[in-house]
């Protein structure tokens, strides 16, 4: 063929020249056939090759395309250059690639990673070598893919189901994925504003006295444990932080006596990861418990760390919530019996019916939500549980607090009076003539014991300022504030939900009932509340002086004499909120079908 093209060229060393040359050939790239034209050879002796550096234009370039070159030698000769051949064909080129590519792929063994080792995070070697040269180098490239691509795909490869893939990408795919998700993770910023929900579950659980060290590697992790280390739940623990991860872990306990917990924040991955670790256990006691933070979600990863002996691994969480929840699943009992919730009531000011209400919703958690309830009257010279369940006021609770080292599980049923089989009570002894000077360890000692024996227990507690008091509201489950809409009660209010929201971050605020209220005679309307304190009361309760009346002389709660009453349904609904409840699981009218035919 290449002799009929040189045949077919008049050689020329003009641009007109060499665009009659192209113009003279014939559709197949070949020499035109035409009546009555001659063509005359190239002289033997022309050394003149300068148009072959001359570019051809459009019009001669398409009458070239449908020449099927067997060569690049061929293209050169008319002066195109492997560049411009790559780019006219370059689709033609990708697809016939993409299909070698797949041919491949699809008969191709399948690569099986080990977990632990390096194998996790590379394509396998003889994977590559089977591969074409071309295939193999698209791959390596794709195992570090973009990460801000992988991000707007949001592309997660523990969602992948390698099953459903070809088994010679699973290798592959998990190392081009691996560091995305990765990336993924680790940008996600934990949220420093977090609080609690009212409808999410929290465990209440506090952590015991242990000691923990915290090694952290992100500016983030460090300040998801600052926020954790003054939660309620373990205020009874000792929490030191240090920066420099695994590496200063190891370092450090070279020295230094290990903690009964370590929590580790880990970027390495593989078998590096596991080195350190195998480092780290060299250096640390057997009886420590080691948490560790990661940024991969990998139930691989996960199982062999656990078999490895870590107590847990978390992913970044983004709430204190998930890493003291952790914790205290550690270091409670899985045999041992859930702990009750406190509900702890007090009021902004003397006389606005804290007790009353803390009373009522006790015998609704009782009577209508069916929760073994324990009522722990505080207020021990002025006590009126006694006084509102007919009931004898004895001296247990006192005898508890005076030895709080003394009571158990025994000895507590022998303290408690029985109201009903689902009510008991711990009443003030309302004795002045001896002095209620308690350690404050005290109070917490017994309440510890209590919530062992019961799932619900309402704590009253006066209307003072001391050391346990301010402890107990803080360390509570739940807190409920009762005010009167007056000016004395608005400031006292206030002022105590600054000082417990400061010291509970990550809980929900307390809940706030409104008593006493007269729209036209009260100082202080319920939208003032909302904007100056910053919560919305959860009840307001009218001014009812007979219905309060006619409960005390009966010493009956308003939920029996009002049963129908706005109030009574009122406390009713505060019951549920605070028990975590729905009015669902409280039993209903049956509907009777002989009741309507009566009618």
């Amino acid at each position: 063929m290449n002799k009929a093209v040189e045949s077919a060229l008049e050689y020329t060393d003009n641009e007109e020249g060499v665009a009659n040359s192209a113009a003279s050939l014939g559709p197949d790239g070949g020499p035109l056939v035409a009546t009555g034209t001659a063509y005359d050879a190239a002289p033997e002796d022309m050394e003149d090759d300068s148009w072959l550096d001359e570019e051809l234009s459009d019009e001669e370039l398409a009458a070239l395309s449908e020449e099927d070159f067997d060569d690049l030698d061929d293209l050169e000769d008319f002066g195109i250059s492997e560049e411009i051949a790559s780019n006219s064909d370059q689709e033609s080129l990708a697809i016939e690639t993409t299909f070698d590519k797949l041919d491949f792929l699809d008969s191709a063994p399948t690569p099986e990673p080990v977990l632990g080792s390096e194998d996790d995070f590379s394509i396998d070697e003889e994977f590559l070598a089977a591969a074409p040269a071309d295939t193999a180098d698209d791959l390596v490239s794709e195992s570090n893919v973009d990460h801000d691509f992988v991000a707007e795909e949001e592309f997660d490869a523990d969602d992948l189901a390698l099953d459903e893939i070809g088994s010679a990408t699973a290798g592959a795919v998990v190392a081009a994925t691996t560091s995305s998700s990765q990336e993924l993770v680790e940008d996600e910023e934990y949220d420093s504003d977090y609080t609690v929900s009212e409808n999410e579950e929290v465990d209440h659980r506090p952590v015991p006295r242990i000691s923990i060290h915290a090694f952290c590697e992100t500016p983030g992790t460090t300040a998801l444990l600052e926020k954790a280390s003054v939660d309620r739940r373990l205020s009874k623990t000792h929490l030191t932080m240090h920066m420099g991860g695994l590496p200063k872990a190891v370092d450090h306990f070279q020295s230094a006596t290990t903690p009964n917990l370590i929590l580790l924040e880990v970027v390495s991955e593989g078998a590096e990861l596991f080195a350190q670790l195998g480092e780290l256990a060299e250096v640390c006691d057997p009886s420590t418990k080691l948490i560790i933070i990661g940024k991969v979600n990998d139930i691989g990863l996960y199982r062999e760390l656990i078999s490895q002996g870590v107590s847990d691994y978390i992913v970044r969480p983004k709430s204190p919530l998930s890493i003291i929840a952790s914790i205290a699943e550690l270091y409670v009992d899985p045999s041992a019996p859930p702990i009750g919730k406190t509900i702890a009531f007090v009021g902004a000011r003397g006389g606005v019916g804290s007790s009353t209400i803390a009373h009522n919703i006790a015998w609704s958690a009782a009577e209508q939500f069916h929760s073994d309830t324990v009522i722990m009257d505080l207020d021990l010279p002025f006590g009126t549980a006694s006084l509102d369940f007919e009931q004898d006021p004895t001296s247990g609770l006192v005898e508890a607090l005076a030895s709080p080292e003394r009571l158990d599980d025994v000895l507590l049923d022998r303290l408690l009076q029985k109201h009903t089989d689902r009510l008991s009570l711990f009443t003030a002894p309302n004795l002045l003539d001896r002095d209620y000077d308690l350690d404050d360890q005290a109070f917490e000692t017994v309440i510890d014991v209590v919530r062992s024996a019961a799932p619900t227990i309402v704590i009253d507690v006066p209307h003072v300022w001391t050391g346990w008091s301010k402890r107990l509201l803080q360390t509570a489950d739940e807190i409920v504030i009762t005010a009167a809409p007056d000016l004395a009660s608005f400031r006292n209010t206030k002022a105590m939900v600054d000082v417990i929201s400061s010291a509970r971050p990550n809980d929900a605020p307390p809940s706030l009932v409104l008593n006493q209220y007269d729209p036209k005679v009260s100082s202080v309307q319920p939208e003032q509340f909302v904007e100056h304190v910053g919560i919305e009361p959860a009840l307001i309760i009218g001014w009812e002086p007979q219905l309060f009346h006619a409960a005390a002389t009966n010493a009956a709660p308003i939920l029996e004499i009002g049963e129908k009453t706005k109030t009574a349904q009122g406390l009713h609904d505060l019951a549920a909120r605070v028990l975590g409840r729905d009015d669902s699981l409280v039993k209903k009218t049956k509907f009777s079908l002989s009741g309507l035919f009566k009618k």
